[in-house]
């Protein structure tokens, strides 16, 4: 089969298309044609060297897709050959072929095309861990989301809006319009704004609830502060380094603060069955509805996989870059 390729470890222009082995579907697993897949931060992470791939998974980048089935295996029930279909996958996606287990895979809603099908999985999924599994959001509470215009962020704010939260993002200017017409309160320009004299200032002085967090050390000090009593901050990236050189830990028992670090990627395939059928559960008729969708920012066919990775690199998406396995 054909599949986005990386040449040796490095920048974008290491992605090439080239041929890979079609995979096999074990008796659990579906053999999926790709018809779309999309980007998250971790493909430019493992194209560079520096994100290993977990034992077992597919070295191809690529971490959900939709398409159709082509092959269902010997043990699978209640899907059929020609199902449209989409999910999370722990790699592979950048490519013709991939099998999916058929637990965390999930019908494509009729309304939906491939491509709006494939920006779904990683970051609802994700971001529906971090707000419900990890954060404990509330009703009424207030949460503080950094990246808001970012795909996990647009899918979090549509969550904590149907959760009945109130919300406040960081974002550059030109993303604000999006993040309040999805739901946020107000948005902050965090290249000109303190947002931690602004989220007192939003909050009457009593911090927010919950963080969700992908910059790590050069926010933690700042998130702390934004953070009211019993505060949650969940971190899933770290885009602004992971050591920190200094910190008050007495601010984290005055407070009394929950701190969390997760991925989603290495997780075992029960708990990525657990937290699809929980989220399923939980948003799987807003989604039908649309009530919540993904949010994409572009589409490329993937024999511009380069452009598309400069474009993320870049900090230029508001919401997902998806695509087209053509």
């Amino acid at each position: 089969m054909r599949a986005v390729l990386v040449e040796n470890p490095g920048d974008e222009s290491r992605l090439v298309l080239g041929e890979f082995d079609t995979p096999h579907p074990a008796e659990n697993e579906l053999l999926v044609r790709v018809h779309a897949t999309a980007l998250n931060r971790a493909d430019l992470l493992q194209r560079s060297g520096k994100y290993p791939v977990p034992k077992g998974a597919s070295p191809l980048l690529g971490l959900e897709m939709a398409g159709v089935v082509e092959e269902v295996g010997s043990g699978c029930s209640g899907w059929s050959v020609g199902d449209r279909v989409f999910g999370l996958l722990p790699g592979g996606g950048y490519a013709e072929f991939a099998t999916i287990p058929q637990e965390i895979a999930m019908p494509i809603p009729e309304a939906f095309s491939f491509e709006e099908a494939a920006a779904i999985p990683e970051v609802f999924l994700t971001a529906y861990q971090a707000l419900v599994w990890l954060g404990e959001l509330k009703e009424g509470e207030d949460i503080l989301i950094h990246a808001g215009a970012s795909g996990v962020g647009t899918a979090a704010i549509q969550l904590a809006k149907e959760i009945g939260a109130r919300i406040w993002v960081t974002a550059s200017k030109p993303k604000h319009k999006l993040c309040i017409t999805l739901g946020a309160q107000g948005a902050i320009d965090y290249k000109s704004e303190d947002f931690v004299e602004r989220i007192n200032t939003l909050t009457q002085e009593k911090g927010v609830n919950l963080i969700i967090d992908f910059l790590g050390a050069s926010y933690l000090s700042k998130n702390i502060e934004c953070l009211g009593l019993d505060g949650r901050l969940v971190m899933l990236a770290l885009m602004g380094g992971a050591r920190v050189d200094s910190l008050n830990l007495a601010t984290l028992f005055r407070k009394r603060i929950h701190l969390k670090a997760s991925t989603l990627r290495n997780r075992s395939l029960a708990y990525k069955v657990a937290l699809t059928k929980a989220f399923n559960d939980d948003f799987g008729t807003s989604l039908g509805k649309g009530l919540i969708k993904p949010i994409i920012d572009s589409i490329y066919d993937w024999s511009e996989v380069a452009k598309a990775h400069n474009r993320m690199a870049a900090n230029l998406n508001a919401g997902k870059i998806v695509l087209k396995v053509t």
